[in-house]
């Protein structure tokens, strides 16, 4: 029996999902967290040592978490799954995908690079210039976010809205992370989330938040949308643009019918999208993994 470490923190009920789902392909798995894995460099040794896989290498990776923390530690982190890459053990998403999302920075450029719609952003660590940008949406009319460079579950997120916010704006880590707010079309506050494996969208969903905040973490409602051809399509682009697997591709239509990509999630949830969606999207990434990633070695 072939045997993948999941990366997690928390399995909780993604956990449970995914060690169901290899255990019906007939791979065991093992809960791992990152912050237990280290180098040993030294003659005649496996250089990278994962509790429970001392005696030999997993056959893949599953990537559900990286832990947050000093540069230094999510650097460590990150060189984990590099390295067992090199390795050459399948790590789903692999290290570059999850530098390329949790970075919202180089998710911005490189979906603009891409060609693709994504709202207006500044990323600079200069206080004054920051203020300036900011001043000159509020003058034109236009609201601001500011964001954590590094963050999820709308965590540090704040909404700019008059001057008088601009006493409050702050850096994260020394960065500015500035986004030109994006209205979304008809009344209250949504966005969409479309899964994508393998470059294929598997499921889809529409978000209403409580707030301008549609996060299901903070307690935003889901409904089931269908997988129209143009939010498929920006979906399957933004996840290639990323280089991964898998991933949950956040999408806002905004007051004139367009749709523009907010973010692209390289470590997604998906409970909330299977409660309205005829889908099991654990047994999908799991085959996925199995069937292209490992049985092709």
């Amino acid at each position: 029996m072939g045997r993948i470490a999941i990366f997690t923190d928390d399995p909780g009920w993604h956990g449970k999902q995914l060690r169901r789902a290899f255990a019906g392909l007939g791979y065991s798995s093992e809960y791992v967290s990152l912050t237990e894995c280290r180098f040993t460099i030294e003659s005649r040794q496996q250089p990278l040592v994962i509790p429970g896989f001392e005696k030999a290498l997993p056959d893949a990776a599953f990537v559900r978490g990286v832990p947050g923390g000093s540069l230094e530690e999510v650097v460590l982190y990150l060189d984990i799954l590099h390295a067992l890459k090199a390795m050459n053990v399948p790590v789903y998403n692999d290290g570059h995908a999850v530098e390329r999302s949790v970075d919202k920075g180089m998710t911005s450029f490189l979906l603009h690079h891409a060609g693709l719609p994504t709202p207006l952003t500044w990323v600079l660590r200069n206080r004054a210039d920051a203020l300036s940008i900011a001043e000159n949406e509020l003058k034109k009319g236009h609201l601001l976010i500011s964001k954590p460079l590094f963050g999820s579950q709308g965590e540090g997120i704040r909404r700019i809205e008059k001057m008088t916010d601009l006493f409050w704006l702050t850096n994260s880590h020394g960065v500015y992370y500035l986004q030109r707010f994006v209205h979304c079309s008809g009344a209250g506050f949504s966005d969409h989330r479309v899964f994508v494996i393998n470059g294929r969208a598997v499921a889809a969903m529409r978000r209403r938040g409580k707030s301008w905040l549609n996060n299901v973490a903070r307690g935003a409602s889901c409904e089931q949308i269908d997988l129209e051809p143009k939010l498929t399509e920006l979906a399957i682009k933004a996840a290639a643009a990323l280089a991964m697997d898998y991933a949950g591709v956040d999408i806002i239509e905004d007051k004139a019918g367009h749709y523009t990509i907010i973010e692209v999630n390289s470590i997604p949830a998906w409970k909330g999208l299977e409660s309205v969606c005829d889908v099991t999207i654990a047994d999908l990434l799991a085959e996925d993994l199995i069937t292209r990633r490992i049985k092709t070695l």
